[in-house]
């Protein structure tokens, strides 16, 4: 979805020669798997962050446009609504001092975007979902004018016969309501990690990477409310799961868990992007089919929470990404690489078990254990490869802690760096503190007063201080 589109509108041609061209590049990719064609190395890691724009009320400001204009950052780039940007980082090699050179790097970045905002009488919040919005911000008025989000409107729209999308979600509160566009996408934002992985590991580490979810959305949720209602621990998986949905039922939906894990190669899963999922953005592409343009469009317009990417390096030889999807933006920038930090850890050591983790917990589990982690976040209890129930929080501190430390040893990362990191995580499942709990916690003691819950929590990111030592 990053790709920009020409135009908005299409004609029944346009799906038929994409069809074709997404499936001979699907084939060549399986090629390119059985040659072993795609490039080896260390791991690699990236991130997205994905925030708002607000301004002086703590309300979304739709200036994306003469924003990122004054800005004039490569790092920064818009997103579906004007009043949302992505901040993107370097990759680097997971060895040495790399989790403090990306936290460095993107405080700088952020530093830089916070002081042009400033100049717009703005100011950005890093946060899953901003408690702040109301439903009215969520029209076409305020979606970007980039084409491939117009486009993307329209084909759903389409494909749903004209009927308005449903939001339906239930928690401590229940919230119901239409939308006759695909805006409340945009309510949802998220720190993307990304791991480059060798191919004959990528199996594996996908697997892994879908087990690792349940414990990741809730160490890390950050998103109890949505429109004043307190619903999930993390909302924004179900907000975003049915904002973007072609149809009613789960099988029409472009963003899941998925509906079984991958057994012999990554092959399988763009086989299935190939002839599962209905094409929504038939951009045709004058490059070489070498360049899997199409396969490459018509996998970001599929949302899956973990999803494998292909990208080419200097030498345009294929490699392959894991893109952890489940993580919310925020609370702060040493909570996300914290966050990271212990995927790439604990992932690392799951997938190169002697025994597969996937072996041990049926696909079925693992999506039991995301929902009910995102709908409990740190209190949740799941089922965990032994097969019995055990609580998220002595999970993460006694078997899954000690995996991301082995993890990240064995990359490189230096010991000290694992300590830091890993403790920030640490003392925030000790402690039950993520951003959800704090969220909570403050309106407990003062009201539901959504804007003084987001001043007093922007205060509180602005100060750099991990969110499991925030005060209420």
């Amino acid at each position: 979805m990053g790709q920009e589109i020409t135009d908005s509108h299409f004609e029944p041609e346009d799906f038929a020669a994409f069809e074709e061209r997404l499936g001979r590049e699907t084939l060549l990719l399986n090629r390119w798997l059985d040659e072993g064609r795609f490039e080896s190395g260390p791991n690699v890691g990236g991130f997205e962050l994905e925030a708002w724009l607000v301004d002086a009320d703590i309300r979304p400001a739709g200036i994306v446009e003469p924003y990122l204009k004054r800005l004039d950052d490569p790092l920064a780039v818009p997103e579906l609504a004007t009043f949302n940007v992505e901040l993107n980082g370097t990759p680097r090699q997971l060895q040495g001092a790399a989790l403090t050179s990306m936290q460095t790097e993107l405080s700088a970045t952020w530093e830089r975007c916070n002081s042009v905002a400033a100049e717009l009488d703005a100011r950005l919040a890093m946060i899953g979902i901003l408690p702040t919005a109301s439903t009215a911000d969520f029209t076409l008025a305020n979606m970007s004018p980039l084409h491939r989000y117009h486009a993307l409107n329209e084909q759903v729209l389409i494909r749903r016969g004209g009927e308005p999308l449903r939001l339906q979600v239930e928690g401590r509160d229940k919230l119901l309501l239409e939308q006759s566009d695909v805006m409340l996408e945009a309510a949802a934002t998220s720190f993307q990690i990304h791991l480059k992985v060798n191919v004959d590991e990528g199996v594996r580490f996908y697997n892994a990477s879908k087990i690792l979810s349940a414990p990741m959305v809730a160490l890390s949720a950050n998103s109890p409310y949505l429109f004043g209602a307190d619903l999930w621990d993390e909302t924004r998986i179900p907000l975003f799961e049915q904002a973007v949905a072609v149809g009613d039922s789960k099988l029409d939906r472009r963003v899941t868990f998925g509906v079984r894990y991958i057994e012999d190669s990554i092959a399988e899963y763009f086989q299935t992007n190939w002839r599962r999922y209905p094409v929504l953005l038939p951009r045709l592409m004058d490059e070489p089919e070498e360049s899997l343009a199409h396969l490459r469009l018509q996998n970001g317009t599929i949302w899956r929470w973990n999803r494998p990417l292909i990208g080419f390096d200097a030498e345009n030889r294929p490699h392959l990404r894991i893109e952890h999807r489940v993580v919310p933006a925020g609370p702060t920038i040493v909570d996300s690489i914290a966050n990271a930090a212990f995927y790439f850890g604990a992932v690392a050591t799951l997938s190169r078990q002697q025994v597969a983790p996937e072996t041990l917990l049926t696909f079925e589990q693992a999506q039991d254990n995301f929902y009910t982690a995102a709908k409990h976040g740190l209190r949740a209890e799941v089922r965990w490869l032994d097969g019995k129930l055990v609580g998220i929080q002595e999970l993460c501190s006694k078997q899954l802690m000690p995996l991301a430390r082995e993890g990240l040893l064995s990359m490189g990362i230096d010991a000290e760096e694992v300590a830091h990191w890993l403790g920030i995580v640490q003392a925030r499942v000790s402690s039950m503190q993520n951003g959800a709990a704090w969220q909570r916690a403050w309106v407990e003691k003062n009201g539901s007063d959504m804007q003084g819950l987001t001043e007093t929590y922007l205060q509180r990111q602005a100060s750099g201080i991990p969110v499991h030592e925030w005060v209420i």
